[in-house]
């Protein structure tokens, strides 16, 4: 996944080292050499992630810190604060400017490229869901933006740790500013679904005696109810390679032990915050925005949100030269299956493509009914290797399996022919979704249940 990184530092050679480190991974790298110039080139081009020394002349980071994030427009730009400085206090400070996560100099790439890449993952899943608001307030069915929650009172975490004593400390410092904190050693009752709390926050230890924590949060993040639960994982201070594998497996956030109270509270409210902010948006999109732009039948967006939203998209990925594909599906011979079985079957057949066909996407995708019985899919940070063997495999796991739909007869085949585009700039919708019909006219040309792709000419 390709990010534009801006890179804050005052000592040349730091910004030099730093830039070669990123471009080699694709990174697209943006400089400033003082905190004044970091908050005017964030307004600038609004990078998906900055990482910010601390000692710097005119304006330290601390400061330049604070002020980004205090700007609604910025606050939402993951910030990693990279510095010669050890002590604790400074980390706290910088957490409660806003910081999300800390490095200290000289720089561990492997730990550098571990933290970029789980924050822009994060920040990729926030962009999406607040482009997904904007579209709604553009459509007047919601009337402003959500705005994030600056409590945590009410909140609660659930502490997956086999120390008592530290579980003790834990929760009386947290339970000082109203989060309230719930013990447990093992997670069988969320794996099984008999606990029915939904917790703010969960925190879970990798040092547990009889268990191990790491394989906990992995389990975790496979059930749908804890997707998007943040998870700080405990960790001991010298364990860099446990600390890694957590960040690539989803962990949002960290505790190196022995735990620093005050270190713990500030990750806490921030990843309690962020939770908060992003559940407002996603409750405020769905109750506000669902009777306008969803297809009733389907549950996918309509075509009349699939237009407005690729718009909003477009402009995106053209001020963030990101990637994006379409694809345009259609059901393969689907008038046959209304005259042949009735359009009680047609319409159970319609909503289980609709569900193969998410199921096979990203978060951050966006699938639709653009009519009848064709659908579209974007894709969004995708090269053309990748687009095309998502493609293939919504194709091949529709074909694959007959339907088994709740009406005679009990197994329906199907099939999809697909036709893939890329948008190259200067396109708009019009231009994207004719190439994507093109394609698709072709793949039915050529025998159906196929794709059909414009790889080669988009890579020249």
């Amino acid at each position: 996944m390709t990010a534009r990184i801006l890179v804050v530092d005052d000592v040349d050679f730091n910004v030099k080292l730093l830039d070669a480190k990123l471009k080699q991974d694709y990174y697209q790298v943006f400089t400033a050499s003082n905190g004044i110039q970091a908050v005017e080139k964030a307004k600038e081009i609004k990078p998906d992630l900055i990482l910010m020394d601390v000692m710097m002349p005119e304006m330290d980071g601390f400061e330049a810190t604070q002020i980004i994030k205090s700007d609604p427009e910025l606050s939402f730009i993951p910030i990693i604060i990279v510095t010669a400085l050890n002590a604790q206090e400074d980390k706290v400070r910088g957490l409660q400017a806003g910081a999300d996560d800390f490095l200290t100099k000289p720089i561990n790439d492997k730990a550098l490229m571990t933290r970029l890449k789980s924050l822009v993952r994060l920040k990729v899943m926030d962009d999406e869901l607040r482009l997904r608001d904007r579209t709604g307030r553009e459509f007047g069915v919601i009337q402003s933006g959500v705005e994030a929650r600056n409590k945590v009172d009410g909140a609660s975490a659930l502490i997956i740790d086999d120390d008592k004593l530290q579980y003790r400390r834990i929760s009386e410092k947290l339970g000082d500013i109203g989060i309230k904190c719930t013990q447990k050693e093992v997670i069988d009752d969320l794996l099984n679904g008999t606990d029915n709390e939904d917790y703010s926050l969960i925190m879970i230890s990798a040092l547990l005696l009889e268990s191990d924590g790491l394989r906990f949060c992995s389990e975790l993040r496979s059930i749908d109810k804890y997707r998007h639960t943040p998870i700080l994982i405990i960790v001991d201070e010298n364990d860099e390679e446990t600390l890694t594998r957590a960040l690539e497996i989803g962990v949002n956030d960290y505790l190196l032990s022995p735990i620093d109270v005050n270190e713990m509270v500030a990750r806490c409210v921030t990843q309690i915050k962020r939770k908060r902010y992003q559940d407002d948006l996603k409750s405020n999109y769905l109750s506000s925005i669902k009777q306008s732009v969803v297809d009733a039948l389907t549950n996918l967006y309509n075509r009349r949100y699939l237009e407005t939203h690729i718009r909003n998209m477009i402009d995106n990925s053209q001020f963030a030269q990101d990637s994006i594909a379409l694809l345009m599906i259609d059901i393969d011979h689907f008038k046959n299956v209304n005259d042949t079985y009735g359009h009680q079957a047609g319409d159970a057949v319609l909503t289980e493509v609709a569900k193969r066909l998410t199921d096979n996407l990203r978060i951050t995708d966006l699938c639709a009914r653009y009519g009848g019985e064709e659908f579209v899919v974007i894709l969004t940070s995708i090269n053309p290797s990748l687009a095309n063997s998502i493609a293939e495999r919504i194709r091949s796991n529709i074909d694959s399996k007959p339907f088994g739909i709740p009406v005679e007869p009990f197994n329906i085949p199907c099939s999809l022919s697909i036709g893939l585009t890329f948008f190259h700039e200067g396109d708009n919708l019009d231009t994207l979704l004719k190439r994507g019909d093109q394609n698709l006219y072709k793949a039915k040309q050529n025998g159906r249940n196929q794709v059909v792709s414009d790889w080669d000419n988009s890579a020249k």
